[in-house]
């Protein structure tokens, strides 16, 4: 069995310092390599059956790692597309609990009903916010400007006495921190940034029985038998959650179904374990710089409030990393080092 370090070390080659996965992360040597023969067989006119195949395994793969069965993820193109269902399906006046700050992919879709009632409370209070008349609690696992975690089982339960729905958008933690989908009602993520996907890429968990959910975006490949349901209204919707998909990216679900296979292959424990040490490892180092990083406990993602204003400099070092409203952000995934986590240390320092 390969080690970690061989796995990582045959797959990626960065040349930069590079700790921004909470923007994208990279390519595994085996994405570049599927996307290419992908395009490969566009440009030579091969008849492109495997590249759907591609789109399957992808889903497959998120399953897995979901903890879900494969017939309950979607396939899309953007977490926002999935909220868009959701709050086509509550009725007016509805109540959707979020938290203040969080991602607008996520919340964004609810406030463009313009009839339902989004309330916005502190990330570390949304459980205990949950109240009578809340329809639906919508939330990131992983913050995306500062990596607070959520207490998802907190909320859950809080959701769950007052007869509250959940939703949440792992964009900011699948592929690093280990999932449970079959604990929420509904549950999105993007494939570009942890799972190491292209861009044009997302994953839909929905309940067994849909949840309510009407398919507003449904095309022929949301038919129970898709090369059938080409012309005119889909006679016969796919009787699991395929009946939310979109018509897939075929080059990107290539290149995402080898990220996914390589996540599998490590195991998001292994990968958890490795990205949250070097998260320590960093508010380690700041804490002896004199910095204090926004608190979030066990994340992979570290926000340094003040240091914004260095990520110009960092970058020209070679060092990638974010700047969101003025603190610096730094995100650790399998690809990086101790040697990494030193070297920002080292140009902070300076």
């Amino acid at each position: 069995m390969e080690t970690f370090e061989n796995l990582v070390r045959a797959e990626f080659t960065p040349k930069q310092t590079f700790l921004n996965t909470a923007s994208n992360g990279l390519l595994p040597a085996r994405t570049v390599s599927a996307v290419q023969q992908a395009v490969r067989m566009r440009a030579e006119g091969t008849p492109l059956g495997p590249l759907y195949e591609d789109v399957e395994a992808a889903r497959a793969s998120f399953a897995r790692l979901a903890g879900v069965p494969a017939e309950r993820v979607a396939t899309g193109a953007s977490v926002a597309e999935y909220g868009g269902l959701i709050a086509a399906a509550l009725p007016a006046g509805a109540e959707v609990l979020t938290a203040e700050g969080d991602f607008a992919s996520l919340v964004n879709p609810f406030h463009m009903r313009g009839d339902l009632k989004v309330r916005a409370v502190p990330l570390e209070r949304l459980a205990e916010s949950v109240r009578p008349g809340t329809a639906l609690v919508a939330v990131s696992a992983a913050q995306s400007a500062d990596g607070r975690l959520a207490d998802l089982p907190s909320v859950r339960e809080a959701a769950r006495a007052h007869g509250a729905r959940t939703y949440v958008d792992a964009s900011q933690s699948a592929g690093w921190l280990p999932m449970d989908a079959d604990a929420d009602d509904f549950l999105a993520a993007v494939g570009f940034k942890w799972l190491l996907g292209p861009h044009g890429a997302s994953f839909f968990v929905a309940p067994p029985d849909f949840g309510g959910l009407a398919p507003l975006l449904a095309g022929w490949v949301a038919g129970e038998r898709p090369w059938d349901s080409c012309y005119g209204p889909v006679e016969e919707l796919a009787h699991s959650a395929r009946r939310f998909d979109v018509s897939p990216a075929l080059f990107t679900y290539a290149g995402l179904r080898a990220s996914l296979e390589l996540l599998e292959e490590i195991g998001v424990d292994v990968v958890h374990a490795h990205d949250v040490g070097l998260a320590n490892r960093f508010r380690t180092g700041l804490a002896g710089l004199g910095h204090e990083p926004v608190p979030a406990p066990g994340s992979a993602i570290v926000s340094v409030p003040g240091l914004g204003h260095r990520q110009g400099e960092l970058s020209r070092a070679g060092i990638q990393v974010s700047d969101r409203a003025g603190n610096l952000r730094a995100a650790f995934h399998l690809y990086n080092t101790p040697a990494d986590v030193d070297r920002l240390l080292e140009v902070l320092a300076a």
